[in-house]
């Protein structure tokens, strides 16, 4: 069966290096990198976490595309950064004449899914030149499988919800591009930026992905709870 996938090809000009991520309709992350005109490293795939353990009781609530495509965002943003300026692969969605591997039970650790030259060598050799944004190839994706997307002339509305005043101060902070850092002790803390969430003990530093910042969320909302019950 063909299967569908978004995804993009960067390249670096000073380091002659190329990153190619693509996302399929199971969700599954695919990361491959290498020299110019050398076969490329392929990353071990990345299984939704919502197919990596389907008993969250929170993850139920979340689609299965909504991290790996959070996550496409961060990659192609980091890699961006990084110096991926020269655009190989514009954003593309493409639907492949390769069928995906199946993803493998949920008992399994998800890092042990099998890596797929084929799919990623498909997408190289058949995503279109049409130079145009990631969020255009992203609701082009999303259509494609048939899942809602927001219409592009629809505004944006706040929220009926009561957003404490500190939360709506710290969103105007982000709103501005100016990170926000944890205070008191330097060696352990976590810093939030307008693209990611990072978490740091002395000189190592873990940024997490959407997932993975909904899930300590989530943990975080339990402890205080858990802590401090709410009053009848």
């Amino acid at each position: 069966m063909p299967t569908v996938v978004v995804g993009f090809r960067l390249g670096h000009t000073v380091t002659s290096r190329q990153v190619t991520v693509l996302v399929t309709e199971t969700g599954v992350l695919h990361r491959s990198h290498g020299p110019y005109g050398q076969p490329p490293q392929l990353d071990p795939p990345k299984i939704p976490l919502r197919s990596a353990d389907p008993d969250l009781p929170w993850m139920k609530r979340e689609h299965i595309l909504t991290g790996p495509i959070s996550r496409l965002r961060e990659l192609h943003a980091t890699a961006t950064e990084k110096g991926y300026t020269q655009v190989l692969i514009a954003p593309a969605c493409v639907r492949l004449d390769v069928e995906e591997h199946p993803l493998p039970p949920a008992a399994q650790n998800p890092r042990r899914a099998r890596p797929h030259p084929e799919l990623t060598a498909a997408f190289i050799g058949t995503a279109p030149g049409t130079a145009q944004p990631l969020d255009t190839a992203v609701e082009e994706f999303r259509t494609a499988l048939g899942l809602p997307v927001r219409p592009r002339d629809a505004t944006r509305r706040p929220g009926r919800a009561h957003v404490p005043p500190r939360t709506e101060a710290l969103l105007r902070t982000l709103a501005q591009g100016t990170p926000i850092a944890s205070a008191g002790r330097p060696a352990v803390g976590w810093t939030v930026t307008p693209r990611s969430v990072t978490l740091r003990v002395g000189r190592t530093a873990e940024t997490l992905d959407r997932s993975g910042v909904l899930e300590l969320q989530a943990a975080l909302t339990a402890w205080l709870r858990f802590t401090h019950p709410p009053t009848p």
